[in-house]
This record gives structure tokens, C-alpha cells and sequence, in this order.
């Protein structure tokens, strides 16, 4: 519980600094926009472990901040060496992110499918179909 109230808190600072940061200019956009992606990667990844109750801070933080570090600077090489390799990372981060989504999803839809509301709801599914 109190890692969901850390994250609402993250995304709230996150908003208030977001509002009141300046604009990032176009040649760091790039740099910017794989480490949030590699950044979102670590925390669905810290969700899924909080499901599967093996969660570890300083896997998730060593993670947070190495994939986002190492994001850059593979986007910093593409463009030495004239290669969209920060395509690969995009890739790679975000079938990550579906895979962890997935696990989330599953979990929350068996979670709720054994309330009440689920079982109501199926109990009169049910007796339409039987008519």
C-alpha cells in the first residue's frame, strides 16, 4: 500500500515540476523522451514484482536509474554513429512494459473477477443465457 501512495506522490511532484520546468529544446527531446520510456519500463517492472511479492528497492532503483542512463547514452551513440539504435531501446522498453501490463491486468481481473460485483454480475449473465 504504501508503494502506491509513493508513486501517486511521485506523479503528483512529477506534474507540479513538469509545469514549472522549462521547455526541453528539440536537441535533448530525444535524450529526454527514451529515458522517460526506460524510466516507465523500471516502475511497471516494480509493480509486477510488488504482484509477485518479490519486490527489492534497490533492484528497482539500480534499475530506474541504470536503464534510463544507459537509454541515453545508446541514443548518444546512434547518433555519433548516424544509427537509430535508440529504436531498438524503444523496442525492447515498451514490450517490456506490455508484458508487465499484462501480468497487472491478469492479477486485478482475477483479484476483482472473486468480488461480489463480479459474481453478481455473472449470476445474471448466466440466467439471460439460459433463456
Amino acid at each position: 500500500m504504501i508503494i502506491f501512495i509513493a508513486i501517486l506522490i511521485g506523479c503528483i511532484v512529477g506534474a507540479i515540476v513538469g509545469v514549472n520546468v522549462p521547455i526541453i529544446s528539440y536537441t535533448y527531446s530525444g535524450y529526454l523522451a527514451i529515458a522517460i520510456i526506460a524510466a516507465l519500463d523500471s516502475v511497471f517492472g516494480g509493480i509486477t514484482s510488488i504482484i509477485k511479492k518479490n519486490f527489492d528497492m534497490k533492484i528497482f532503483i539500480s534499475g530506474f536509474f541504470g536503464n534510463a542512463i544507459l537509454s541515453i547514452l545508446l541514443t548518444y551513440l546512434g547518433q555519433k554513429l548516424n544509427v537509430d539504435i535508440y529504436l531498438a531501446a524503444i523496442v525492447v522498453f515498451v514490450g517490456r512494459m506490455f508484458n508487465n501490463l499484462a501480468i497487472i491486468r491478469r492479477y486485478y481481473i482475477e483479484k476483482f473477477s472473486n468480488d461480489k460485483v463480479f459474481s453478481k454480475a455473472k449470476k445474471i449473465i448466466d440466467k439471460n443465457e439460459g433463456k
